[in-house]
């Protein structure tokens, strides 16, 4: 859906307000800037870089990855920046490259939003979490090779089911290598599942709201994008999947790679569905993957996922600190800097184990007491010990939204309160609140007072209601993109403040585009079919397939594997091994040849003009099945009403 564009005199980036100078000065004065140890921490090690840090997309028009427009954060936190969030951007894009952690231990940093770990085996490099695409993971294998001698990969560790750890496998592994078992790829139990479920399923929704939470649409300035708060930028680049060819089930287990010895510990439903940690006996090195960071996690992500278990958050921390604390010397994860000592690295888990158990008791403590999420999160503070620590702050979960999630985890969206049971949706509600307020104008004069006293969380409020009722009302959402920007300026989390400036830039500019959501090819290709029509089913739209009965019969021959896929009751199911007497028709074709019909890269007549696809039966149920899924328009707009597909 389209709407007026603002005029360019008041569409505008505004500078900070006084408010925002006084909101961000108290932060200054609140943290020990002068704790220089990450500092000294994140520059350790360093063997060299790319200067200007920039990869280029395979066939794209923009790099995969630029990190060159950072270069203003060298200087002073200026007024539109929290300066806790600045000295964070600092730490994540100033330090890049190459890294030693420890002699036989090397780490990529800042070459995508997570760090790509190498291990030099007796042979070869063991790649843990090869970033999120096949440009920047390729130019860190390429980088390690020059500076450390050029070695083959022989074995992929993927730490967890969250796509900057997994999908610019393509650039460092060749999948026939890893089907033959060539290459090992390593994965925790439930990985394919959950990473397919996460990035596929509810890929396009994700993927719309990761373009605000990562700041994709924002320019790199003082008043636009300065971080991601867990890495210095995400890549943009080609992704993949890989299946993989060996499965970690159990806390416990061991693998010998290559003379390597890799002992794991499961930690499932944490920081992701599907995520293990792993120590290395001959460095005393204890590879936390994404359980610790030097920031406050996310217990739920803004763009969207599963709420995740705060309380066994802070039990795996500690079963760590059990298993391996009396001989661990190094700490490191995929992102952020090592932590060198046992001592320091024992104070830093127990503080972030701390931290995450915190949230979650005082969060129950309060919704025990009749708090509804909203006032426990309004509430709710850290003790100075863990709030002063940098390790701790907000830059990209925050004791805000994780309070909600813990509330959300244990007691579901609903608070108790009947008003709350059936609410209205947002376009209905803001016209009833604005006639109520008195009309548009009058709502406007009021927030505008309202913005003048530095009360933006209320102006936010309101004038939602305004542009949610009446998007063409252009002063509304001039005030509105105004008071979003200011509250971005004063966010220490990187992600509020890419939420904020990107619901700004929605409201001033026009950011909606043409394209459909399609998973990327590498990663269509490598999914197993049985996630493939878990997918199909998802975009089946209901309405049209309200009156369908269809049955069809496949066979793909590579696999020599039989599937009926039927349509009824506006539901689509496939069944494994199964064919019906009485399909509608019978097809035979490539498992690879029906998932690039599914993703539009080719059609059915192409098919069987190239003898590719055999028919019997009546060759238009095809064609009617086709015809039943939704496409899904990428840049749906967020912050401005859009209307339900039929």
């Amino acid at each position: 859906m389209s709407h007026p564009l603002l005029p360019p005199e008041i569409a505008a980036p505004k500078p900070a307000t006084d408010h925002t100078i006084a909101a961000n000065a108290e932060i200054r004065d609140l943290l020990p800037f002068d704790d220089l140890r990450s500092f000294e921490n994140a520059q350790r090690g360093l063997i060299a870089t790319i200067d200007p840090l920039t990869i280029e997309r395979d066939g794209g028009r923009r790099p995969a990855y630029d990190l060159s427009k950072l270069d203003f954060l060298e200087g002073d936190c200026p007024d539109t920046v929290n300066p806790s969030l600045w000295r964070q951007a600092q730490l994540n894009a100033l330090h890049t490259g190459l890294y030693e952690v420890t002699d036989g231990i090397y780490q990529v940093r800042s070459f995508d939003i997570a760090n790509m770990t190498l291990i030099r085996g007796q042979s070869g490099w063991i790649v843990i979490d090869p970033l999120t695409s096949s440009e920047t993971s390729r130019a860190a294998l390429d980088l390690a090779n020059k500076h450390l001698g050029s070695r083959e990969v022989i074995a992929v560790i993927h730490t967890h089911s969250h796509a900057d750890h997994f999908a610019g496998v393509l650039g460092v592994v060749d999948p026939a290598d890893a089907a033959s078992g060539n290459v090992a790829v390593i994965a925790p139990e439930h990985f394919v599942d959950e990473s397919l479920n996460e990035n596929v399923l509810a890929g396009n929704a994700m993927g719309r709201r990761a373009t605000y939470m990562y700041g994709n649409l924002l320019e790199p300035s003082p008043t636009g994008f300065v971080t991601t708060g867990l890495g210095a930028a995400l890549s943009m680049g080609t992704t993949g999947f890989i299946v993989p060819n060996d499965t970690i089930k159990e806390t416990g287990e061991t693998r010998t790679i290559d003379g390597i010895e890799i002992e794991f510990q499961m930690t499932p439903g944490t920081e992701a569905p599907a995520e293990f940690v792993f120590y290395l006996p001959q460095f005393k090195a204890l590879c936390m993957s994404e359980i610790t960071s030097h920031h406050l996690h996310n217990v739920y992500t803004l763009r969207g996922a599963q709420v995740r278990d705060a309380l066994a958050w802070s039990e795996q921390i500690n079963e760590s600190i059990d298993r391996y604390g009396d001989e661990l010397e190094i700490q490191f994860a995929c992102h952020h800097w090592p932590i060198w000592g046992r001592e320091e690295a024992l104070s830093y888990l127990r503080s972030q184990r701390d931290l995450y158990k915190y949230i979650h008791d005082q969060t129950l403590r309060l919704a025990n007491h009749g708090f509804n999420p909203d006032e426990i999160a309004e509430q709710l503070r850290l003790p100075e010990s863990l709030d002063r620590n940098f390790s701790n702050r907000g830059y990209y979960g925050t004791l805000h939204h994780n309070a909600r999630a813990v509330y959300v985890k244990y007691l579901g969206f609903f608070d108790g309160n009947p008003a709350n049971i059936h609410r209205l949706p947002p376009t209905e509600v803001g016209a009833r609140y604005v006639k109520f307020m008195g009309g548009e104008a009058a709502v406007v004069d009021q927030a505008r007072a309202s913005f003048e006293e530095g009360d933006y969380r209320w102006v936010a409020e309101v004038l939602n209601h305004v542009v949610m009722s009446n998007p063409e009302y252009l002063d509304a959402r001039a005030l509105l993109a105004d008071t979003f920007e200011q509250l971005g300026y004063q966010a220490e989390s990187a992600v509020w403040r890419n939420f904020y400036l990107c619901g700004a830039l929605e409201l001033r500019h026009e950011t909606q585009s043409t394209t459909s959501f399609t998973p990327s090819e590498g990663t269509a290709l490598g999914i197993p079919l049985d996630n493939l029509f878990t997918a199909m089913s998802v975009r089946l739209n209901g309405v049209q397939a309200a009156d369908v009965k269809l049955k069809l019969n496949f066979h793909f021959h590579d696999l020599a594997q039989d599937y009926l896929l039927s349509i009824d009751n506006a539901v689509l199911h496939a069944f494994k091994d199964q064919s019906a007497s009485d399909a509608d028709a019978a097809l035979t074709l490539s498992s690879l040849d029906f998932k690039r019909l599914m993703m539009g890269i080719t059609d059915g007549m192409t098919l069987l003009g190239e003898d590719k696809l055999k028919i019997a039966g009546d060759a238009g149920a095809l064609m009617s099945l086709t015809t039943l899924f939704d496409q899904f328009e990428r840049r749906y707009p967020i912050v401005t009403p859009r209307t339900l597909p039929g």
